[in-house]
């Protein structure tokens, strides 16, 4: 997650919000690619959670980052909860249960994203491997029960974790258990994003398919491929989903403005106080009618905050975010920014992309969304499955990563990036089949060997 803003500007009208958005329009030379990804700590010795406290804490990690790094510290009522990079842009912070995140540098190239990648990972092991701290580059924690994972000391948290309850079944286990790998891609007009955002939530099931990732609850299989993917169904369905009126006629800043006006807000921050407001809406805010601020208006900082508390599988910023993807191994990170980068950032990839999905309906859409948690590649959309039409995805994202013709020191092009893709599709099984091709074979029925061979 973002770091929360802090501009005070009050709001005055429904434009600002919407002008607020359109601010993300660039020229297509200065697109940029941001990648985001999360790994779950736990301890070298007798794979446990990693608690915020103590000398081989996260806390203690977060300060022995700080230090090599000369990053700013984000710090919360005395207690450092993040890192932030004044100069590139990058920071780190942490989710819920202590899931580590990098949000990188907006970059140019595939090869930047890996480069940063490997920077990022060299400096975090410096750091935790003395304390005895390892990452796990899984979409779920594998072996831990909720009761068993640590809290991070972060407002905004609290009031989250008294909210999911009341609104779904799994909120708790997408807060404290899950990890994302997300990509954030620019456009160049409201019609750009729109075909983006149509595009990329359409074909979110395909990524959620190549990076299934989450087969196992508590040390045993939990009958899905993407278990992380199926959390989001039964999260807030108020803030998820897959957007159907996205695909209707006049969609645009506005119409994401007028959503987002009534999705449930869950905090407002006030200097370096979280407010309560969960279930209440902007909309209201708006109006000035909220029980817990009578009178008061939002300011540019709520409406940014507030938008980073929304979930679909796509999500719209002054960027749109790609949000279908489990967390994997380090190596197969730079996948995913590939994977999108070729499918969007190329006119002739993005038209043959929309070309596979227009004529599919609302309700097709979502049958798919909802079957591939559980079936990944054999889920199906009309007469397809969805295998066939990953193959068409990765084909046109080659393609599109040919002709943006990026190449590295070496003369490669960013293509490569998508070789972890390539051999999961040459396989015809997802990342969590093969896992528990392992698990009933020479991991016998022990989830442990996960901790060495799908550590960073």
């Amino acid at each position: 997650m973002a770091r929360d803003q802090t501009d005070t500007t009050p709001l005055n009208s429904r434009d600002e919000l919407v002008a607020w958005l359109e601010a993300g329009v660039k020229p297509k030379s200065e697109f940029r690619i941001g990648t985001e990804h999360e790994k779950t700590p736990f301890t070298l010795e007798g794979h446990r959670p990693v608690p915020y406290e103590g000398a081989h804490g996260i806390g203690a990690l977060l300060e022995g980052m700080r230090l090599l790094l000369g990053w700013e510290p984000i710090m919360e009522r005395g207690n450092i909860i993040g890192l932030h990079d004044v100069t590139g842009g990058g920071a780190i912070s942490l989710e819920p249960g202590g899931q580590f995140e990098l949000s990188g540098a907006p970059v140019e190239t595939v090869h930047q994203t890996q480069s940063e990648l490997m920077a990022h990972l060299a400096q975090v092991r410096e750091i935790a491997s003395p304390l005895g701290i390892g990452f796990l580059g899984l979409g779920m924690t594998p072996s831990w029960s909720r009761a068993e994972i640590p809290v991070m000391p972060k407002g905004r948290y609290k009031i989250m974790t008294g909210y999911m309850p009341k609104v779904g079944r799994y909120g708790l286990d997408m807060m404290y258990r899950t990890c994302t790998v997300q990509t954030n891609l620019d456009f160049s007009s409201e019609a750009d994003m729109v075909k983006k955002l149509r595009v990329s939530v359409a074909l979110q099931p395909v990524a959620t398919a190549l990076f299934a990732n989450s087969p196992f609850t508590e040390g045993k299989p939990n009958g899905f491929l993407s278990f992380r993917s199926e959390i989001w169904r039964d999260t807030d369905n108020a803030r998820a989903g897959m957007i159907p009126w996205a695909f209707e006629d006049g969609m645009g800043f506005e119409r994401w403005v007028d959503y987002a006006l009534d999705v449930p807000m869950y905090f407002v921050k006030r200097g370096d106080t979280y407010i309560d407001v969960s279930g209440s809406s902007f909309r209201d805010f708006f109006d000035g009618k909220n029980d817990r601020l009578p009178g008061e208006r939002p300011t540019l900082s709520d409406w940014a905050n507030h938008l980073s508390t929304i979930f679909p599988e796509v999500r719209l910023k002054r960027y749109l975010e790609m949000r279908g993807a489990d967390g994997v191994p380090w190596d197969r990170l730079p996948a995913l920014p590939a994977f999108w980068v070729g499918l969007l950032y190329d006119d002739a990839s993005l038209d043959a992309a929309w070309d596979i999905a227009k004529h599919w309906t609302a309700f097709e859409r979502q049958a798919l969304r909802d079957d591939v948690p559980r079936l990944g590649f054999k889920a199906r959309i009309k007469d397809r499955y969805l295998f066939e039409i990953a193959k068409e995805c990765l084909a046109l994202a080659h393609a599109g990563l040919r002709r943006r013709g990026h190449v590295d020191h070496l003369g490669r092009d960013e293509t490569r990036h998508l070789d972890a893709l390539d051999r999961i599709v040459d396989a015809g099984r997802s990342p969590a089949e093969e896992m528990l091709e392992k698990f009933h074979g020479f991991w016998g029925g022990s989830v442990e060997q996960a901790y060495s061979e799908y550590a960073f």
